[in-house]
């Protein structure tokens, strides 16, 4: 496929790096900055071109006219929107997607269809991420909290703490444990490096364990992995952005939230569009501060600033100071990795987030969902197997004779209303939906091949 990116900032850069590192996509980049486009082309395989990403003549020597889809990444919404109106106008590209920042403009689904804004997909990262912190908050003691098939199947990654029923003892003994319980351990890591499980595995303090189970039976699964955290009442967020809004938004019904904000002009603003959350004037990363609004009370505190060093310092700080739990948002990979394994609970990459609602519309096959995982080296997939068994490399076959590559594995189906936990003579029938763990991202070519019909 060939694939133009418009904008190298964080998001755009993440998704070159995905995107060129798989042979079956052409990737050009396009940006202002010809310093950035520079160090982009030495580490990558893919083009790059200089200008103004909007502009007719700049989308003309990118290619527009031969691409198969234009991802707008740019820090403006309005020069993503006005990118895919120009490509659809003046070059027929065939897919064009949008990051799009502004809830005034999201808000209002009818600007984005043929007949206005040529726009098939938008992204909102703020919104991805707001998500992904919520569910990390509705469910204590996890590291990630990932949806497939519309929220009925959850894949979660914990950390195997000592109260945990499992630790020292092999995955086969989990149904044991929790008898009414199905689940499936998709993929575990231990001191950074990933194993494949079986049913012989022991389960090791320290290692971080992704299993995938219906959403109902998640806190049954995380109680087997450790000593199971009590459910949030208080928390504190520090940065009053579009993220630190929309959290405290979405969480002041169900807890009680705080919101720390610089900006005294800002603050009063954010403090007039929420109802019940306290949002102080002040600096997360202000000591005196934290121990006034009594910090060692917070279940969560979790540092949302633009600044990936007040994030990470804030959310110390406040670790140091007695919160639970801290998180911290985090662009700059080279930081996600220095503190992953540190003071800091979890690194939240908006990034990475945002990456894996990009490539669900860049893979082959019918795949509906995608999660980027362990810093972009595997993936979560879902999905949907079409055709019949004369046309189809899966339906029709049990999971042990479908032909999967080394590291990739079926963990659980979706069927209608059925969320079934996969079995080596589970059989596959038309319009299933396929959760899958690929632990080396390079076999993705192969695990998409088999869902594609012909």
């Amino acid at each position: 496929m060939n694939i133009l990116i418009l904008g190298a900032g964080q998001v755009g850069e993440t998704a070159a790096d995905s995107l060129s590192g798989e042979e079956a996509h052409q990737v050009t980049i396009v940006d202002k900055n010809e310093t950035v486009l520079k160090k982009l082309q030495e580490r990558l395989d893919a083009r790059t071109v200089v200008g103004h990403a909007s502009y007719p003549e700049v989308l003309d020597r990118a290619g527009a006219k031969n691409a198969d889809m234009i991802i707008a990444l740019t820090n403006s919404d309005e020069i993503n929107m006005t990118a895919c109106q120009v490509a659809h106008t003046l070059f027929k590209t065939p897919r064009r997607i949008a990051r799009i920042r502004a809830a005034e403009y999201t808000n209002h689904n009818a600007l984005f269809n043929e007949d206005s804004l040529s726009v098939d997909f938008i992204i909102s990262p703020e919104d991805l991420v707001t998500q992904h912190i919520e569910e990390l908050i509705h469910f204590p003691g996890a590291l990630q909290v990932l949806e497939f098939a519309d929220g009925k199947v959850r894949l979660v990654a914990a950390r195997a703490h000592e109260g945990g029923a499992l630790i020292g003892h092999p995955i086969k003994e989990l149904s044991q444990h929790i008898p009414n319980v199905e689940c499936r351990v998709a993929a575990i890591y231990r001191d950074g490096k990933g194993i494949i499980p079986e049913g012989s595995t022991v389960v090791e303090e320290g290692d971080e364990v992704f299993f995938i189970a219906a959403r109902k039976d998640i806190r049954a699964v995380l109680s087997e992995m450790r000593k199971l955290d009590e459910p949030v009442r208080r928390v504190v967020i520090a940065g009053g952005g579009n993220i630190g809004v929309r959290l405290a938004k979405a969480l002041e019904d169900t807890n009680q939230v705080k919101l720390i904000e610089r900006d005294s002009d800002r603050s009063k603003a954010v403090s007039e569009y929420l109802n019940k959350t306290i949002v102080l004037s002040g600096d997360g990363t202000d000591e005196s501060l934290l121990l006034e609004e009594n910090i060692d009370s917070a279940d969560v505190f979790v540092s949302v600033t633009n600044a990936d060093e007040a994030n990470i310092l804030s959310a110390m700080l406040a670790k140091r100071l007695g919160a639970h739990k801290v998180m911290a948002l985090i662009n700059k990979p080279a930081y996600t990795e220095l503190v992953a394994a540190g003071t800091i609970d979890v690194a939240i990459s908006p990034p990475q987030i945002t990456l894996g609602t990009l490539l669900a519309h860049v893979r082959r096959g019918d795949v509906v969902k995608v999660h980027s995982l362990r810093q972009l080296a595997a993936e979560a997939i879902e999905a949907v197997a079409h055709g019949n068994s004369s046309d189809s490399r899966v339906i029709g076959k049990s999971i042990e004779d479908i032909r999967l590559p080394l590291g990739a594995t079926i963990s659980a189906i979706v069927r209608g209303e059925d969320v079934m936990m996969a079995h080596h003579d589970t059989v596959i029938e038309p319009d299933d939906h396929v959760i899958l763990f690929i632990s080396d991202r390079r076999q993705i070519d192969e695990v998409e091949r088999l869902f594609e019909v012909g």
